[in-house]
């Protein structure tokens, strides 16, 4: 049997990224401390912060490295849930889980995500484009302004670097008057999520990681050697396996793709804006997304490309209808751009959403673990709790990581109309946004 590997979907960060490491297919029996299946955020962290620890680790890819969500994302950098407040999440973990005080330090590790995702970037000069100047939310009714002072209230209570914005001083920030304010968090910011799939890719590599592309694992089984993965052309054998695959998750381990509703995110880049124009819109660089269930988001990249995107309730035609949308969209926002507004790259990928709108990290069996539910906002999600696998495969108490366990899988009713569920949202949501 021969892996084929599918080639990376054209998109702004595939036109811009540095080069990925050479990497090569496993081919024949290899033997490793830790196995990591899949070669997104979540599944290189891991495999980072075990190779530094020294740790055998050996990292399997079934494409190239990022070709999932990790690489077609829209590259915020933003440390909160896209729907959960601290309170909330405190409150969802059931005492068998740790109760409030594991809740607590889940919320502690959400609030220190943006930092520790840049703190990787600066320790491995890593080449993302990376700009930590903050990240903001601006509440797009009037109204939305309860629901800002209440997520800054309740993540500045737990210490975060947050702070609230009149809506002269949102519009000082994002270049328009369409918001009514909001709040922000200083740790935020933005990267090409390619590129930072490729640097920790490299950075894993260098202190010691055995990374192989091409390489969809088939199938996990438990025997006395240990954990074996299996590959087309090889299989590893290991101490221990995580399972990163989040929303390209498929049926390698029975019933977890089930916990996950994979939704499209589309994603656009503008051509080059002019100096005079690009200086207007989030004049100080900051990443936004607003309080919207039909999210408006907006950030640049490092040439001057407007970074933005949408949902659409069905697929189909999504490059011409998602173009129009988006369009009328920014010419509303940002008036300033003017009738010469073009899209030079669109491109999709899918998000996990999962019924509660919480992460939620499993031990599959002893010695294996996976996560699902990045739901919006898996860049220094899936980082930090990479890093916390990485730290229970490597000898610490499931009870000591910063996250709550689960044994038994929240597989989701219905999974089979999970597209009619997916419309039903977006419809949902946009509903939703027009009323107070």
């Amino acid at each position: 049997m021969t892996a084929i590997s599918p080639p990376m979907p054209p998109s702004l960060w595939a036109a811009t990224a540095p080069p990925a490491p050479a990497t090569a297919p496993l081919m024949g029996d290899a033997r490793t401390g830790v196995a990591v299946v899949g070669g997104g955020f979540t599944g290189l962290s891991a495999a980072l912060h075990l190779a530094e620890a020294g740790v055998p680790v050996t990292l399997l890819e079934a494409a190239e490295i990022g070709w999932g969500a990790s690489g077609r994302n829209n590259g915020q950098v933003i440390p909160t849930l896209s729907r959960l407040d601290p309170d909330d999440i405190v409150a969802s973990v059931a005492p068998e889980h740790g109760g409030r005080d594991k809740g607590e330090e889940l919320v502690g590790l959400i609030r220190d995500s943006a930092a520790l995702t840049f703190d990787l970037i600066r320790r491995h000069g890593i080449a993302a484009e990376a700009v930590q100047n903050g990240w903001i939310q601006p509440a797009h009714r009037e109204s939305r302004l309860k629901v800002s002072e209440k997520r800054a209230a309740q993540w500045g209570r737990r210490g975060a670097p947050v702070r609230m914005y009149s809506r002269a001083e949102m519009a000082a920030l994002t270049g328009t008057d369409h918001w009514f304010g909001g709040w922000g968090n200083a740790t935020g910011g933005r990267i090409n999520p390619l590129a930072l799939a490729r640097g920790l890719a490299d950075a894993a590599i260098r202190a010691g990681a055995a990374v192989h592309t091409a390489s969809p694992a088939t199938g996990i089984e438990k025997t006395p050697a240990g954990w074996v993965v299996t590959t087309p052309r090889g299989r590893v054998t290991a101490d221990r396996v995580i399972v990163a695959t989040h929303a390209y998750t498929d049926d390698v381990w029975p019933g977890l793709k089930r916990t996950i509703v994979p939704v499209r995110s589309y994603q656009m880049a503008t051509s080059v804006l002019s100096d005079n124009i690009r200086k207007t819109i989030l004049p100080e660089g900051h990443a936004l997304s607003d309080t919207r269930g039909d999210l408006y988001f907006y950030r640049f990249d490092a040439n001057g490309r407007l970074v933005t995107g949408g949902g659409l309730i069905v697929p189909f035609g999504w490059d011409g209808r998602i173009r129009a949308r988006i369009t009328e969209r920014v010419r509303r926002v940002f008036p300033q751009i003017g009738e010469d507004l073009r899209f030079d790259y669109t491109w999709w990928g899918y998000v996990a959403g999962t019924a509660d709108r919480m992460p939620h990290v499993y031990e599959l069996a002893p010695g294996v673990l996976s996560w699902t539910g990045c739901n919006g906002r898996g860049v220094a999600l899936a980082v930090a709790l990479g890093r916390e696998m990485a730290r229970a495969s490597n000898g610490t108490a499931l009870r000591e990581i910063a996250a709550p366990v689960e044994t038994r899988l929240r597989t989701i009713p219905g999974h089979a109309f999970r597209a009619l569920g997916i419309a039903w949202n977006q419809a949902k949501f946009r509903r939703m946004d027009a009323r107070d």
